[in-house]
């Protein structure tokens, strides 16, 4: 992009695109769209969603007045136009890396992230929250909340609108449908928008119901009232039912083209003067702009690096032959599903990320996407185990948290033979602090009835997805793994049982006891090999539950060793090495203990081997740790790194 040339380049915040004339914002936003492509090309990050609401972003900075007016972006995976226009452009080299820009809207980062969103369907109940705020202020302050039509299938967003309409708030719910989240929505929802968006019917009257709407709201409140009646009356003999906002005290404008920058202009002006809740429907393409990110919306969602002239997708330095741990759970729980009927895949809205995919193509009767709703995801599971199905529920360790009450009331208090398969544990990389996955060891190991895993590689995910559907295993069972390489290229072996609560030793050793939980153990492994070269004797147990713990192992351990360390991608309080020092003080057992983990702060965006380090429990922390506890290192600033 030619800078001098670019109108981008003059916006330094949304002071400056005010500014412009009403033409020029045709040109602001082919600029715009094309710097996110080139950045995002080499920088990678999510693509299609920012695409999509280009002129979108640039019409509602330019209309309202932000920051003073404020802006919720719900999920914000559509929120890069935004950061650019509001002072970050000379820093978006930085997204989502490390010390840098975070890849989702974050109120400590600027005063126009109105909200913080990494998690989908929050923006209408803080809109709300806003609005309301503002009005017992006594402040004529105008609050937008932008949601996507996958957004909205949740539950939470429902409970907004619910709450809104009876608030009488004057809030703006942009309702950006593209059809598509990450992967194609479903539910009715979907099809309630489809029928609205293609009615020829209604499309015809629309225009002429609006112009018909702006005299009348010249006239003053009783002609407000008479056009409000006849609006609700088109809408609905049109549609041939009732409108779902209108129904929820929502003033419903739409649908519009939400990639015709003018008219979107006009459109929130002219909201801007109209009191009370209201919706805009703006139809919008994912990906506009960049042909090959609009033909495969699902795969440009975050396409990783890719050559912005021809769409092809660079291939990423991999693991050759080692799938990921995804691949890993897709095929097996495939293979589970061909030869017991009673096994059922559920996702919310992740049968893509999570692999399920694979089993959706194959048995897609038992295969279950439920939208982006967690909480439904969990207690669906629950009413298909109560009949005799074995229902794999597979979340995100970060959107589970979502749904902790159902995993409790709906599964574990009923002990219902659900398995979780949690996805995405402990660090996840460049996302940052709002998909990181570390707190789901500590609250799953708090639930009675809950059985607590984590697999160290590949096959034994494998065998543990198998062991928990044998009928014998017929309570609640969780399964935690991480984003990235299960370690094993050789995985497809014979399915093996896993003995409920029992560990297995890695190493032999004599001088200290490393326990380790899930894929850490591979770091710990890593430095107990570079240690036994250097004369010091490390014996690795990978415990693989973290309940139940396995007793028997620690009272070995205990009565073996006076140096441990727990090492765990969790956070630390509460989590597995805290279990393991309850364990030594209700055992009466004294030992020197040194857990290593996630620390107590919310960490943020970088690459998975970056944060890992900076936790310290990547393979050389793990050395250092080994070589202090035992006072055999003598170089407390060795730095050497495998």
């Amino acid at each position: 992009m030619n800078q001098e040339e670019s109108i981008l380049f003059k916006i330094t915040t949304p002071e400056d695109l005010r500014k412009l004339s009403p033409a020029d914002l045709i040109k602001v936003s082919a600029d715009l769209r094309q710097f996110i492509i080139d950045m995002v090309s080499i920088n990678p990050g999510h693509l299609g969603a920012s695409l999509g609401v280009i002129e979108l972003t640039v019409a509602l900075h330019y209309v309202f007045n932000t920051p003073y007016d404020k802006i919720i972006w719900d999920v914000g995976h559509q929120a890069y136009g935004h950061k650019i226009l509001t002072g970050r452009r000379e820093r978006f080299s930085t997204n989502r890396k490390y010390k840098g820009l975070s890849g989702f809207p974050k109120m400590s980062e600027s005063e126009y992230d109105a909200f913080g969103t990494g998690h989908s369907s929050t923006s209408i109940s803080a809109a709300l929250g806003m609005a309301v705020a503002a009005k017992q202020k006594g402040e004529k302050r105008h609050v937008v909340a932008v949601i996507g039509d996958g957004a909205m299938t949740a539950g939470q967003a429902f409970e907004g609108l619910n709450n809104a309409g009876i608030a009488k708030s004057d809030i703006i719910v942009i309702l950006n449908d593209n059809k598509i989240a990450i992967d194609p929505n479903v539910g009715a929802l979907k099809e309630y928008l489809l029928d609205i968006s293609t009615s020829n019917t209604y499309n015809r009257f629309r225009n002429k119901i609006w112009n018909l709407l702006g005299r009348f709201n010249k006239l003053g409140p009783d002609a407000r009232t008479l056009a409000k009646q006849i609006e609700a009356g088109f809408k609905s003999t049109l549609l041939d039912r009732s409108n779902l906002f209108e129904g929820m005290n929502f003033r419903y404008f739409g649908p519009i083209d939400g990639h015709d920058v003018l008219h979107l202009v006009n459109v929130l002006e002219d909201l801007k003067r109209i009191p009370g809740p209201k919706l805009l429907h703006c139809l919008t393409i994912k990906g506009k702009g960049f042909r090959q990110a609009e033909e495969n919306q699902t795969v440009f969602h975050s396409p990783g690096r890719f050559d912005k002239n021809t769409g092809i997708i660079y291939s990423s330095p991999g693991s050759g032959d080692i799938p990921a741990y995804q691949e890993v759970f897709g095929k097996t729980i495939l293979e589970l599903a061909r030869h017991n009927e009673k096994v059922a895949g559920i996702t919310p809205a992740m049968t893509t990320g999570s692999s399920l995919c694979i089993m959706m193509k194959e048995i897609p009767e038992r295969t279950f996407d439920v939208g982006i709703a967690e909480q439904h995801a969990v207690t669906f599971s629950a009413g298909l185990a109560t009949q005799g199905m074995i229902p794999y529920c597979n979340i995100y360790s970060s959107f589970i948290q979502r749904a902790y009450d159902q995993v409790i009331h709906d599964v574990a208090l009923q002990n219902l033979h659900v398995v979780f398969c949690i996805d995405r544990g402990g660090l996840v990389g460049s996302d940052g602090a709002t998909h990181h996955g570390f707190f789901d060891l500590v609250f799953m190991r708090s639930i009675p009835n809950m059985i607590v895993s984590a697999p160290m590689d590949g096959p034994e995910l494998r065998n543990l997805l198998f062991t928990a559907q044998l009928e014998k295993n017929n309570s609640p069972f969780s399964i935690r793994y991480p984003r990235g390489s299960s370690m094993v290229a050789d995985w497809e072996r014979p399915f093996s049982e896993i003995p409920i609560g029992k560990s297995r030793v890695i190493s032999e050793g004599n001088d200290i006891a490393v326990l380790s939980i899930g894929h850490p153990g591979n770091f710990v492994k890593a430095a107990a090999e570079k240690l036994s070269g250097e004369g010091i004797s490390v014996a690795h147990w990978d415990m693989r539950f973290l309940a139940p713990l396995d007793r028997e192992a620690l009272h070995t351990v205990f009565r073996g060793f006076s140096r441990i360390i727990t090492v765990e991608d969790g956070i630390l309080r509460g989590g597995f090495g805290s279990a393991v020092i309850e364990f030594m003080c209700d055992n009466g057992y004294h030992a020197e203990v040194k857990r290593l983990g996630i620390p107590d702060y919310f960490v943020e965006q970088g690459t998975q081997e970056e944060l890992i380090k900076e936790c310290g429990f990547d393979a050389e922390s793990i050395r250092v740790a080994i070589l202090e506890m035992t006072g055999t290192r003598q170089d407390k600033q060795d730095k050497r790194q495998y």
